[in-house]
């Protein structure tokens, strides 16, 4: 971290923790939960997937304290573009989810989820092209599909006329093996990295090996705003600002750190406070026309209390915290 790290205890003492539920499931989750850090700055995020350890989970942690205890950056613009996420959805339902959107004029829809086909995929994305003609298309796999999978199915996909394909297999290595194979068919698909800048200890080999065409870059995981500023100026790398399933807190340094960024060539993933049946404010971070505005967000007393998830989910919380807090320590 580039500041001090806050006592732990002072944390702890000003933190919260809530649960969100949501729309429809999503990555699996139907429950998100997180714990929200009230700091002399504003209010951070915590709120790293469950099954992710320690040293993973440290770096998330330090996005919290950084947005809790630094000033967001200067903004180079008030708002920011931002795409529809499509879940895998059976083809029903592909309507009344993108109906929640109030203009999709970018459309990242999740493919190869577990337990679904190529054929669902395609059946999902051929949807969402009738249904929206002139939208940009973009596919995330979430790394999964391997290798042969993965080159068969962005083949058939590439008709669709897509911007990119996000993280269709795992790894770095995989990613470039993807993208020579489908160069070598003369298919210009270009390839973004996800899992393999924001899991990776070196998120820079993605650009050095020439294994994607861009990055998907997240505050939270990769630690914070400062470190992805850095991360994305080194990269030499079009990037694209996610989310990571926030809460209207998490999204606000989200679109903190997109607004910082010199260049901003596509939408970015920032609406998915949609996908969220409630929030921990009345007024959460949502686009209007395909635009999310660059704010701080302030958590409700009565939202806080109506989303806690009860004593033993804080508890658990706060023994994450003090694993994680460790690590940073360490580092």
């Amino acid at each position: 971290m580039n500041f001090p790290l806050p006592a732990l205890e002072e944390i702890l003492a000003h933190s919260h923790v809530v649960q969100l539920p949501m729309q429809v499931k999503f990555r699996g989750v139907t429950q998100r939960e997180a714990l929200l850090i009230e700091g002399p700055a504003g209010w951070g995020e915590f709120s790293a997937f469950l099954e992710y350890g320690p040293q993973e989970a440290s770096r998330w942690l330090a996005a919290a304290i950084e947005a809790a205890y630094q000033p967001f950056p200067q903004p180079l613009r008030t708002s920011i573009p931002v795409n529809a996420t499509l879940p895998a959805v059976p083809v029903g339902e592909v309507g009344r989810v993108l109906e929640r959107y109030d203009a999709p004029h970018t459309i990242k829809i999740k493919v190869a989820e577990q337990g679904q086909s190529v054929d669902e995929d395609l059946a999902r994305v051929a949807e969402t092209r009738r249904l929206y003609p002139q939208a940009a298309l973009r596919v995330d796999a979430n790394m999964g599909w391997d290798i042969p999978t993965a080159v068969a199915a962005l083949t058939r996909l590439s008709d669709f006329d897509l911007q990119y394909a996000e993280q269709p297999v795992p790894g770095i290595t995989g990613l470039a093996e993807v993208r020579a194979r489908l160069r070598s068919a003369r298919i210009d698909l270009k390839i973004a990295a996800d899992e393999a800048v924001r899991k990776h200890t070196d998120p820079l080999e993605v650009s050095r090996l020439g294994a994607a065409d861009l990055m998907i870059i997240k505050a939270q995981p990769l630690g914070g705003i400062q470190t992805v500023l850095d991360i994305a100026a080194q990269a030499e790398l079009d990037v694209v600002v996610s989310s990571a399933l926030d809460t209207s807190v998490g999204l606000a340094q989200a679109a903190a750190l997109a607004s910082a960024l010199p260049e901003l060539p596509y939408a970015c993933g920032l609406s998915t406070g949609t996908l969220f049946a409630d929030d921990v404010t009345d007024e959460p971070l949502l686009a209007t026309a395909g635009y999310l505005p660059v704010r701080r967000v302030k958590p409700q007393p009565h939202k806080l209390a109506k989303l806690h998830p009860g004593q033993e989910r804080e508890a658990w919380w706060h023994l994450r915290v003090r694993d994680c807090y460790a690590q940073l320590l360490e580092n």
